[in-house]
C-alpha cells in the first residue's frame, strides 16, 4: 500500500508576513515586534522570526489594530532630478516620497532606485514579491536609459560599451547602445541594461572618459515612461502589472 503524501503548508517568520502583507517593510515590522507592539492569535511576540502557521489566516494585531492585509498597489513615477530614492535621509535632503504627499497610500517601496542626480521611471509597491521579480538580476525586465555625454563616442567606444570594463573590481557592460542624436559637444544615447550594478552607467560612461550630464530611466521592460510629467505619479494598470511580473 502506498502512503499518502503530506503536504507541508511552508511557515514564514511573523516579520515577514507583515510584509508581504504589504503592511509595512519587513525592517519596520521587526522594529514594531521587538517593541512588543504586534500580537499573533492574541499573544504579544517579540521575536521577528517567530514562525506563522499560516500568513494567510492567522490573526496579527498591530497596536491593538487588526493588520489584514492591504490592498495591493502598483504605481509608476516619474522621478525628478534632486531627490533621494529612500524613505528617510539621515542628512535631511528631500525623498521621491515628497511627490506622494497627500495622497492615502499606505506603505509603498520604490522597486530598486534612481540615485539623486538621476531622473525618470521608478516603481513603488506594497507587493515585495512582484517588487522581487522586477529587481530579479536574472530574469527582471531589461532597463532603458536616455544619457546625455560630454563627448560625441565614436564606434569602437559604442562597441567598447557592449563589450564591457572592469571597474572596481566589477564587470560592467551595457546590453545595447545607440547613438540617438548629437551636437556639437554632447550626444544622447540609449543604453540598456539587463543587469542592475550600482551607478552602472555613470562608471561604464566613467572608465572610457565620458562624463553623465542627465540619465533619464525611459522603460522598465515594456512599460514605458511616456509623457508622465515630471513629478507626477499615476497607478499601473492591472495589464501593466501583469506583462512586468504578474499580480503578486
Amino acid at each position: 500500500m502506498v502512503g499518502k503524501r503530506l503536504l507541508v503548508t511552508p511557515r514564514f517568520g511573523l516579520a515577514r508576513v507583515l510584509s508581504k502583507r504589504g503592511l509595512c517593510s519587513r525592517t519596520e515590522a521587526q522594529r514594531l515586534i521587538r517593541a512588543g507592539l504586534v500580537r499573533l492569535d492574541g499573544r504579544v511576540i517579540d521575536d521577528p522570526e517567530f514562525p506563522v502557521r499560516d500568513m494567510h489566516t492567522a490573526r496579527i494585531d498591530i497596536e491593538n489594530s487588526r493588520a489584514v492585509a492591504a490592498t495591493s498597489r502598483y504605481l509608476m513615477l516619474n522621478k525628478p532630478r534632486g531627490l533621494v530614492t529612500t524613505t528617510r535621509d539621515e542628512q535631511g535632503r528631500d525623498t521621491v516620497y515628497r511627490c506622494f504627499e497627500g495622497a492615502q497610500l499606505g506603505w509603498i517601496a520604490p522597486v530598486g532606485r534612481l540615485d539623486k542626480a538621476s531622473e525618470g521611471l521608478l516603481l513603488f509597491t506594497n507587493a515585495p514579491a512582484w517588487a522581487a521579480q522586477i529587481t530579479d538580476p536574472a530574469n527582471g525586465p531589461d532597463k532603458t536609459y536616455h544619457v546625455q555625454v560630454d563627448a560625441i563616442p565614436d564606434a569602437p567606444v559604442l562597441a567598447a560599451m557592449q563589450a564591457g570594463v572592469v571597474e572596481g573590481g566589477e564587470f560592467l557592460r551595457a546590453k545595447s547602445v545607440l547613438l540617438l542624436r548629437a551636437g556639437e559637444k554632447h550626444a544622447w544615447l540609449e543604453i540598456v541594461l539587463d543587469e542592475g550594478r550600482n551607478r552602472q552607467i555613470r562608471r561604464l560612461l566613467t572608465a572610457l572618459n565620458l562624463n553623465v550630464l542627465r540619465l533619464v530611466r525611459v522603460a522598465i521592460g515594456p512599460l514605458a515612461l511616456g509623457d508622465l510629467p515630471k513629478g507626477q505619479w499615476r497607478e499601473l494598470s492591472v495589464q501593466e502589472v501583469a506583462v512586468l511580473g504578474g499580480d503578486d
